[in-house]
C-alpha cells in the first residue's frame, strides 16, 4: 500500500480499505501457524505488525516523519473498516493513538527522530504510566516522584493498571517533579526506557485469565534530561492534550464492535424464540431494541466528537457522557447474551460452542470497562457538574 494508491474521496477510500482488509486479514488467518485466537496478545501483535508493514501506521502524521497526512475523517473510516473486518485491535494502541501525536506536538526534533520510526514500524511498544494505587480517576493525585539531578532525573514510584506494560519498551509516564506544588501543578512527562535497571513489571491476572494490565514499580530509575517531554511542570496540560488527540477516534472501533455484537445477540434471540413464551420473547426483543437505540445514540455522539475534533474545538465533558453510556450499555448487552445462552455456560471450556466462548470472554472483560479510563462514578460527576451545572458534593 502506497500513498499514490490511496483514493482521496471518502467513498472510494472506504471501498479501498474494506477490500484490502477482506483480502489481507483472510490471508493473515490462513498463514497463522497456530489456533486463530483474536484475543491472544501474540496474534494481535502479529496482525498489528502486518498492518504497519503494509503502511497502515502514521496515517495522520506529517509526511516528513513517514506519515500519510490523512485527514481525521479518513482515519475514522480506516478504524471503522478495520473493526468491521473482524480483525482485533493491536497491542501498541498507546504508541500509535496517544503518544505519537503527543510527541509530534510537544517533542523536540531529536525526540521525534529517536522515537517515531520505532512506532511507525511497530518495533517499539509504548505504555502509559498514569494511574497509581492512590491516583486513578483523580489523576492530579499522582505521587510518583522524579528528583532532579545534574544530568536528568531519578524516578521512584508505583503505577497500576498499566496496559501492556509487560510487553512495552517505553513508558509515557506522568510524574511529579515538584513535590511542593499543588495538585495539577508540578507534574511532568518523562519517557522511560522499560528495560533499564530499577523498572519492575508485575502483570495482574484478570478474570479472563489474561494479564493485559500490570503494576509498574520505579525504584531509583535514572532518566536522562533529554527524556523530559515538553517543559517541566507542563504535565497536566499535556495530559489533557493527549486526551484530545484520541477523543475523535477512540470509540469508533468499539462502537463498530458493539454493532456487530448486537447483531449476534439478535441471532441468539431468534435461535431460542421457538422455546419461549410470547411474553418472554417480547421481553427479550424489547431489551434488544433498547440496546439498538443505545447503539444509534452512541454513533451520533461519536460523530459529534469527531466533527468537534476536526474543527479544532477543545475537548469537552461530552466524552464522559459517551464513555459511561458505552461501557454500561455494553455490559447490559453482554448480560442479555449470557442470559440467552443459559445453561450452556456450565459446559467445560473445551466443549463450548463458539458463541458461548465469545460472549463469556467478552462479558468477563467488560467488567473493567466501567472502571478503566475513569470510573462511571467519576464520569457522572463530570456530566453533572460540567454539562448539567449541578453543584459539587
Amino acid at each position: 500500500m502506497t500513498d499514490e494508491r490511496l483514493p482521496q474521496s471518502p467513498e472510494a477510500f472506504r471501498a479501498y480499505v474494506r477490500a484490502w482488509m477482506a483480502e489481507h486479514y483472510a490471508q493473515f488467518q490462513r498463514d497463522w501457524p497456530g489456533r486463530i485466537d483474536p484475543v491472544s496478545l501474540p496474534y494481535r501483535r502479529a496482525w498489528e505488525d502486518t498492518l504497519c508493514r503494509h503502511g497502515w501506521s502514521g496515517l495522520g502524521w506529517p509526511r516528513e516523519y513517514g506519515g500519510k497526512a490523512l485527514s481525521l475523517s479518513h482515519q475514522a473510516i480506516y478504524l471503522e473498516e478495520l473493526a468491521r473486518s473482524g480483525a482485533p485491535l493491536g497491542v501498541n494502541l498507546i504508541g500509535h493513538g496517544i503518544f505519537a501525536p503527543t510527541l509530534l506536538h510537544f517533542g523536540s526534533a531529536a525526540q521525534k527522530a529517536r522515537y517515531l520510526p520505532g512506532i511507525l514500524r511497530n518495533e517499539a511498544i509504548w505504555c502509559q504510566g498514569y494511574s497509581e494505587p492512590g491516583a486513578g480517576s483523580d489523576l492530579a493525585a499522582v505521587t510518583s516522584r522524579a528528583r532532579k539531578t545534574q544530568d536528568g532525573y531519578v524516578l521512584d514510584g508505583h503505577k497500576i493498571w498499566t496496559s501492556f506494560a509487560n510487553l512495552a519498551d517505553y513508558c509515557f509516564a506522568l510524574v511529579r517533579t515538584d513535590p511542593h506544588a499543588q495538585r495539577h501543578r508540578g507534574l511532568s512527562f518523562l519517557l522511560v526506557d522499560m528495560h533499564q535497571p530499577g523498572v519492575r513489571v508485575e502483570p495482574i491476572r484478570q478474570l479472563t485469565g489474561e494479564a493485559e494490565f500490570c503494576e509498574v514499580f520505579f525504584e531509583q530509575v535514572k532518566v536522562p534530561s533529554d527524556c523530559l517531554l515538553g517543559q517541566e511542570g507542563d504535565g497536566w496540560s499535556m495530559a489533557m492534550a493527549a486526551a484530545s488527540f484520541e477523543r475523535g477516534t477512540y470509540f469508533i472501533p468499539r462502537l463498530v464492535q458493539f454493532e456487530r455484537e448486537l447483531a449476534r445477540v439478535r441471532a441468539l434471540i431468534d435461535s431460542v424464540a421457538h422455546g419461549l413464551t410470547p411474553i418472554a420473547l417480547q421481553s427479550y426483543r424489547q431489551r434488544w431494541a433498547a440496546l439498538f437505540a443505545d447503539s444509534m445514540v452512541l454513533q451520533l455522539k461519536s460523530r459529534r466528537a469527531l466533527l468537534a475534533a476536526m474543527n479544532g474545538e477543545p475537548p469537552g465533558p461530552e466524552g464522559s457522557s459517551t464513555k459511561v453510556h458505552w461501557s454500561e450499555a455494553h455490559q447490559r448487552m453482554l448480560d442479555l447474551a449470557l442470559e440467552l445462552l443459559g445453561l450452556n455456560l456450565c459446559v467445560p471450556a473445551m466443549q463450548m460452542q463458539a458463541e458461548v466462548a465469545f460472549f463469556a470472554h467478552a462479558s468477563l472483560w467488560s467488567r473493567a470497562e466501567t472502571i478503566l479510563a475513569g470510573t462511571s462514578e467519576i464520569q457522572r460527576n463530570i456530566v453533572g457538574e460540567k454539562i448539567l451545572g449541578l453543584a459539587k458534593g
